[in-house]
């Protein structure tokens, strides 16, 4: 189990050894990301050459942190202490620029006795 914020976020229905005592509603967090002329560049360079792109991946694995964060602060604003069924979802804006999404349900929940 990861802790985002203090908030405890899983990809499951439910978190073991705690039980869900209340449902606070969709927790969601997303973030637009462009990158920069330099990564740009570099992309097209390695795109010629083939094989990853570390630019794109690294701007990618930043954003997908930046949308997770994102999402646990609203969880915090809806009441909740924790978020399962985590989710992310990705699509193109324009060209070099991605929207990565989290979402989640918020829930509050207590440890099982």
């Amino acid at each position: 189990m990861e802790t985002v914020e203090g908030i405890m976020v899983v990809t499951t229905e439910t978190i073991p050894g705690y039980r869900i005592v209340e449902v606070k509603g969709i927790a969601r967090g997303g973030i637009v990301k462009a990158t920069h002329i330099g990564r740009d560049i570099m992309a097209v360079l390695r795109n010629i050459k083939g094989g990853e792109v570390r630019e794109y991946t690294q701007m990618m694995a930043e954003a997908r942190e930046e949308a997770l964060r994102r999402m646990a602060l609203h969880a915090k604003e809806l009441g909740a202490n924790a978020v399962v069924n985590v989710r992310f979802a990705t699509s193109n804006v324009g060209s070099s620029v991605a929207e990565v999404y989290a979402y989640g349900t918020a829930v509050v929940v207590e440890k099982e006795e």
